[in-house]
């Protein structure tokens, strides 16, 4: 790992297409004095309070902080050329003596690009542009925690925005914060796909045997990764469930609204997770309704937040705030495999509430141990 870290006046965020002015707006709150600067679609620039010189571990919190960021490192602006060599020569100008343990190529702009082709192209890309030459040492591709990253941001055919980062969280290892993974030809959705990236940029661990719901599961992506985790899943959802799905041991189907379930039937669940293409205020009154549930187990959640319109983000932080309310620590982010959506992982950290906020009773705390698990219930 090398150690040394060069500086620049800038930070670079890239995010989806769409969301700059969200960006800036909560960067205004999570690094004040910062001044915006020049912007494309789906990346924004902003020059540094003067005086002010942050970490790494200050960048990744003010990266967590902005949600909607898909990536961010410390900026040298831009570089544009007329021909191959005349690429690294404006490379190695504008850069500081340094030497980097990785290099990401990636685009501005994704389009129709899947995350996982992006990831898989970089190396061969990054080659043909010289970056394999100009850093013999680096590794084109995923970094390693711990590794200081130069970020090539291709914006166009003869320009970069350019600068380093360094890779600490998982998401901030990946080439412009893009989850690798494809979709596996046998998964029945991309919901799938979702879950495993937010498993893997959370840190999310299951115990094997531990009971998931997930509200609004057709047509069973979701249901299918949590099964592959070890654990017993009900989905919950009017619409069938794919037959492969179905057919898998551990799974459960009750046909039926959420809003529908019998409370009693909601208190064995350790993990909730919910997905459904509504107002993010009513998938947080369905996911309230089990959590606060007298003697619900629930120690985790896992929730996808649609976002209707891009002014509907300013709710962002009221929204994390319900989980609060309830008793979890929510973390936040747009993931690169979702849409316009945001996706919280909330852990327990503190006592049971109800649904107004208030704290369970403490008979309520110890129903919670001899609550029993979900109860199977036959399709209806």
């Amino acid at each position: 790992m090398n150690d040394f870290e060069p500086r620049g006046e800038y930070l670079l965020v890239a995010c989806q297409a769409g969301a700059e002015d969200v960006v800036a707006a909560r960067m205004a709150q999570a690094l004040p004095g910062s001044t915006r600067g020049a912007w494309r679609r789906g990346v924004v620039t902003f020059r540094l309070p003067p005086g002010v010189d942050p970490s790494p571990a200050d960048l990744d919190r003010v990266r967590d902080s902005l949600v909607v960021a898909r990536t961010l490192f410390r900026c040298y602006g831009q570089i544009r050329w007329d021909d191959d060599a005349g690429r690294l020569t404006a490379l190695r100008e504008r850069l500081p003596a340094a030497r980097f343990d990785a290099v990401h190529l990636y685009p501005r702009d994704l389009r129709a690009l899947a995350a996982a082709d992006v990831v898989a192209d970089m190396p061969r890309l990054a080659t043909a542009a010289g970056l394999a030459a100009a850093f013999p040492e680096a590794t084109l591709g995923i970094a390693r925690p711990g590794d200081l990253v130069l970020d090539c941001l291709s914006d166009g055919d003869d320009r970069w925005w350019i600068g380093w980062h360094r890779a600490q969280a998982p998401s901030t290892c990946w080439p412009g914060g893009l989850h690798p993974r494809p979709l596996p030809g046998d998964k029945v959705s991309r919901a799938w796909l979702k879950l495993d990236e937010a498993i893997e940029s959370f840190g999310v661990e299951f115990s094997a045997g531990q009971h998931a719901c997930e509200l609004g599961a057709s047509p069973g992506g979701a249901c299918q990764r949590l099964l592959e985790s070890g654990l017993e899943v009900v989905g919950i959802d009017p619409a069938l469930v794919d037959p492969v799905v179905a057919a898998i041991p551990g799974f459960t189907q009750w046909r039926m609204r959420a809003r529908d379930v019998p409370l009693r039937d909601l208190r064995g669940f350790e993990w909730v997770v919910a997905d459904m293409n509504i107002d993010p205020t009513s998938t947080l009154e369905a996911i309230g309704r089990v959590v606060t549930a007298p003697g619900s187990r629930a120690g985790g959640i896992i929730a996808t937040l649609k976002i209707p319109d891009w002014s509907r983000a300013a709710g962002l932080d009221a929204w994390l705030g319900q989980f609060r309310c309830w008793g979890f620590t929510p973390r936040a982010r747009q993931l690169s495999t979702g849409g316009r959506e945001v996706c919280v992982v909330a852990l327990r950290t503190g006592p049971r509430r109800n649904q107004r906020g208030g704290q369970a009773a403490a008979r309520g705390s110890e129903g919670v141990r001899r609550a029993r698990p979900a109860k199977r219930r036959p399709d209806r």
